[in-house]
């Protein structure tokens, strides 16, 4: 690889080397840049980076050095990127990037064993904007996405690029796991909105008024957990909200399987086992069913100040 620029000045300087890595984030999850050891210093911004054959495959950006100056680490934005923005530039004026309406998280080992899938692979969805492309294709909660325009999604860290760089106002073919089996859906991928509304609208799933009733309390040794029923003195000492359902986390054991998932006291229950649960002997009954079915984990649906996430977590005997 050969880069040129014009480093402390001296116009023209030509450097050389490899490619070390794609793909490379520094501070964005949005980041794809190409990483290179040819040296590149202050005032190679924007100049070319060249393969042998001449073409040119990026555009020097950034290095990484506590110094300041060449430390063999440098990154450039690829080229394929770099003609997507101009080209979106010259016909709307604005960069445009693609936005589908889910929150979601990494699939782990134990999370792939919950729901039947062969590995570790993909994104899980954890909500879904009610009014937002993924809404309309059909995607839900506890889907599994697997591909996404054609493209297998091998982990968290490549999806969001996927989606980012999908053309608004196109459709592309997703595949979700649900369900034990493969389901494929057409979607619309709609323009990325500020940050802030995109949670709001994620995470804002609908949430029904709770039943009052009497405060009911349960340990689950097995997870190391102690639970109880939504009362006011809970949603005032945690925050939580008087329209919340499911069951409150009120003391993690240490070093048990739910401290090792880093559930904490104020943490809400709200499915266990892909299952709704209103009480904490919902959640005790799930997991003797699973015990006895000899899984290995069972698998949380929980919300923290708003944002819901899943937990894993292994069933001791």
């Amino acid at each position: 690889m050969i880069a040129i620029g014009n480093p402390f000045g001296l116009g023209h300087s030509v450097t050389a080397g490899i490619i070390s890595a794609r793909g490379r984030s520094l501070n964005d999850s949005l980041d794809d840049y190409l990483q290179t050891d040819a040296a590149i210093n202050k005032g190679n911004s924007g100049g070319p980076l060249f393969n042998a054959d001449g073409e040119v495959i990026g555009v020097n950006t950034a290095i990484y050095s506590p110094s300041g100056t060449n430390a063999g680490l440098a990154f450039s934005i690829p080229s394929n990127l770099v003609k997507q923005v101009a080209d979106q530039l010259r016909e709307f004026g604005r960069v445009k990037r693609g936005w589908i309406g889910v929150s979601y998280q990494s699939v782990t080992d134990d999370i792939a064993d919950s729901f039947g899938l062969d590995r570790a692979r993909g994104v899980l969805v954890a909500n879904v904007a009610a009014d937002g492309p993924a809404s309309k294709a059909g995607l839900k909660r506890n889907d599994i996405i697997i591909s996404f325009a054609g493209q297998d999604v091998l982990d968290l860290r490549r999806f969001p690029r996927l989606v980012a760089n999908a053309r608004v106002g196109s459709t592309v073919d997703v595949v979700v796991w649900r369900g034990g089996k493969d389901v494929p859906l057409k979607l619309r991928i709609g323009e990325q909105e500020e940050a802030d509304k995109q949670n709001a609208a994620a995470q804002g799933a609908a949430k029904k008024p709770a039943v009052p009733d009497q405060p009911v309390t349960s340990t689950i040794e097995q997870l190391g957990l102690t639970l109880q029923k939504p009362t006011d003195q809970l949603r005032e000492k945690y925050g939580l909200s008087d329209q919340l359902k499911g069951v409150v986390v009120t003391k993690v054991a240490p070093n048990s399987p739910a401290a090792e998932k880093q559930l904490q006291p104020g943490d809400v229950i709200l499915e266990v086992d892909q299952k709704p649960v209103a009480t904490p002997q919902e959640v005790t009954d799930i997991v003797a069913k699973l015990q006895q079915q000899k899984k290995k984990s069972v698998l949380l649906f929980v919300e923290r100040q708003g944002d819901p996430r899943f937990a894993a977590l292994r069933l001791t005997k």
